[in-house]
């Protein structure tokens, strides 16, 4: 048997396998429910969602054989003259199903042309046909459009809810991964369950046993290690200028994604001052930063001569929104240490 990728062995077969769309969901079910059925929506929201897996899910709820469900990829098949083939094609009935349904995926790739010729179908379509159109740029989506569907936006999951599904998949996969380590893989997911399950995926493959720890996760993804960011944070507390440019320094010239480093620093900082001024915090976020971290960030929230306080947060809270720009990644976490020298 050909190997599947995470993503597509645990796509969502039903709506009740999908995961932190209710707003979507319900509605859906209760049209099915009802009979009320519209003839076009739109899914709207970023990668990895579940926008056409949402789409397949309502059109087999509908009852809709596999025969009369046609997927189009509207980024290759976006002119006029492929609208107008699919027009002519709507008006043959169904196989052996009540309605016809067709999934444009990325339908914010056809022309103006093509919306053009496709309006004159969303008005009047035949009642065995239903539209789905998924897009991740719905301001690409023309208004006139937009106002002949039903439209829903989809959400990005939180965080927790990725790592908690990371963790799942983990033990249907056999094996256990750390929190802290399915926080580091939910982080690199930028909200995106597509995205996160590659990055699991690609962290299992190094695992050694059945267990994936926070480090093999580091090792895998390229991600910064943790002894790099609890460096800078130590040489921070303690006012160390010198050692703190030599860990950024460090970071640049092992190749790590500055951005990202800076992302983890700003995380560890503020895990650390909640540790200081929330203590009722302690276990959730011990259950992200893994039993190490964990010692550690208590230790340097605890430690009274410590430096670290909500100005050093504020400071490299601003490099992040500078370090986009900057034409040398490290400058702005250099900056931020040499303010907080002053």
């Amino acid at each position: 048997m050909a190997h599947q990728s995470l993503y597509r062995q645990y796509r969502p077969a039903s709506f009740k396998d999908v995961i932190g769309q209710d707003q979507v969901v319900k509605p859906l079910e209760e049209q099915i429910a009802n009979g009320k059925v519209a003839h076009a929506y739109l899914f709207a929201g970023s990668r990895g969602l579940g926008k056409t897996s949402i789409a397949r899910i309502f059109a087999r709820e509908l009852g809709t054989n596999e025969r009369d469900i046609y997927e189009i990829d509207a980024a290759s098949n976006n002119s006029v003259e492929d609208i107008r083939s699919l027009a002519e094609q709507i008006y043959t009935l169904p196989f052996t199903s009540t309605h016809k349904v067709y999934i444009l995926d990325e339908a914010h790739m056809l022309s103006k042309s093509a919306w053009n010729a496709f309006l004159k179908t969303l008005e009047e379509p035949p009642a065995h046909a239903i539209f789905i159109l998924a897009t991740t740029e719905l301001d690409k989506v023309p208004e006139t459009v937009q106002s002949r569907c039903q439209v829903f936006q989809l959400k990005k999951p939180a965080r927790a809810v990725l790592a908690k599904l990371i963790i799942e998949v983990g033990k249907k996969e056999t094996y256990d991964v750390e929190p802290a380590a399915a926080d580091l893989i939910a982080m690199l997911g930028d909200g995106s369950y597509r995205d996160a399950l590659s990055v699991l995926e690609k962290a299992l493959a190094s695992a050694t046993g059945k267990k994936l720890t926070r480090e093999t996760a580091e090792h895998a993804t390229g991600a910064p290690k943790h002894a790099l960011v609890h460096a800078l944070a130590l040489a921070l507390s303690s006012g160390d200028t010198a050692t703190a440019l030599a860990t950024i320094r460090r970071v640049s010239e092992e190749g790590i994604d500055m951005q990202l480093y800076l992302t983890l620093v700003l995380e560890y900082l503020r895990q650390i001052l909640l540790l200081r001024h929330a203590p009722e915090l302690r276990a959730e976020l011990a259950e992200e930063l893994g039993e190490d971290s964990s010692k550690e960030a208590n230790e340097l929230a605890a430690d009274r001569e410590s430096k670290l306080d909500y100005g050093t947060l504020k400071v490299f809270l601003d490099a992040a929104s500078r370090i986009r720009f900057a034409p040398i990644p490290a400058l702005p976490l250099e900056l931020a240490v040499l303010e907080l020298s002053k």
